[in-house]
């Protein structure tokens, strides 16, 4: 009897702890003002006929807090990595000495910074929508089971406590992982 909600609840709190990594990912490849990593998690390499991310090609740093510098350890990889991020959305521009591409991160203008925190907020607001999703779920799911007498009315009305608790803690994460994102976007 109880095993049923303890797994309805344990599922939907992976789902739910999935929708805030999702959003922690889709964030931090949101650009912002500074020089990070991450910002070319999106982007994939056409290396030998196979789409591979940069980061499996090569080491990316940070020296300074508006330089990339992307180190192949393939050399021959060179021209394709400076291809795809030219290629990419990100509006970056790539230069290569032969060894190292070096990516200069402009300053944002006020504009964009309002169109990145737009951005930001549509995506968590997406993530937002995937955990009350998974929250409906699960109370369909409780609803069934109280239907199929397998749980008593109470034990339902626990449980859908429980979800809303779940429910209320991840939006909460989200909410702060977007607010750390457009303070750090609109950051001059």
């Amino acid at each position: 009897m109880a095993q049923s909600i303890d797994a309805i609840l344990k599922d939907s709190e992976e789902k739910m702890q999935n929708a805030v990594q999702a959003a922690r990912r889709e964030l931090a490849s949101i650009r912002t003002g500074r020089a990070n990593p991450s910002l070319l998690d999106r982007i994939t390499v056409d290396y030998y006929g196979t789409p591979t991310p940069i980061q499996q090609m090569a080491s990316v740093s940070v020296p300074e807090a508006r330089l990339l510098v992307i180190q192949p350890w393939d050399k021959s990889a060179l021209k394709e990595i400076e291809k795809a991020i030219l290629s990419s959305d990100l509006g970056l521009t790539p230069n290569s000495d032969g060894s190292v591409i070096r990516i200069q991160i402009p300053q944002l203008t006020e504009e964009r910074r309002k169109d990145l925190a737009r951005i930001a907020r549509k995506e968590a607001e997406d993530k937002r929508v995937a955990v009350r999703n998974v929250r409906r779920d699960a109370n369909e799911a409780l609803k069934h089971l109280e239907k199929d007498g397998t749980i008593s009315e109470d034990d339902e009305r626990r449980a859908q406590a429980q979800v809303q608790e779940l429910t209320d803690k991840y939006i909460a994460e989200i909410d702060e992982l977007l607010e750390a994102k457009e303070r750090e976007i609109l950051e001059v």
